[in-house]
């Protein structure tokens, strides 16, 4: 899907679809969350992106949400359903987090 318009643009997930995480239902994470998507009319404001391995084998299947920089693993096609759910909402998809990037500084 093309985006055109980056103004509302809230949230951006990448979808790891390495190796290890296509083994473990990384496909249907991935079609699960853009479904959701679809459903909740969010296509404008949610963007999904596949990307290759990111280093994160044992918490497969990984997803990442940015700008919030929230790592959630296990994710399982449900959990991807309501990871679009509570984005959404304004939340978070606690029992799947694992990791909240903290602090807006860039190391000197």
């Amino acid at each position: 899907m093309a985006i055109f318009e980056l103004e509302p643009m809230k949230h951006h997930v990448l979808i790891c679809n390495g190796g290890t995480c296509m083994r473990h239902d990384g496909e249907e994470v991935t079609q699960a969350i853009r479904e959701e998507i679809r459903k909740q009319n969010a296509e404008t404001y949610i963007h999904t992106t596949r990307t290759r391995c990111n280093g994160r084998c044992h918490d497969t299947a990984v997803v990442i949400v940015y700008p919030q920089g929230d790592w959630y693993g296990q994710m399982t096609p449900a959990a991807g359903t309501q990871l679009v759910q509570k984005l959404v909402e304004g939340k978070k998809l606690e029992p799947h987090l694992f990791h909240e990037c903290t602090g807006s500084s860039r190391p000197e």
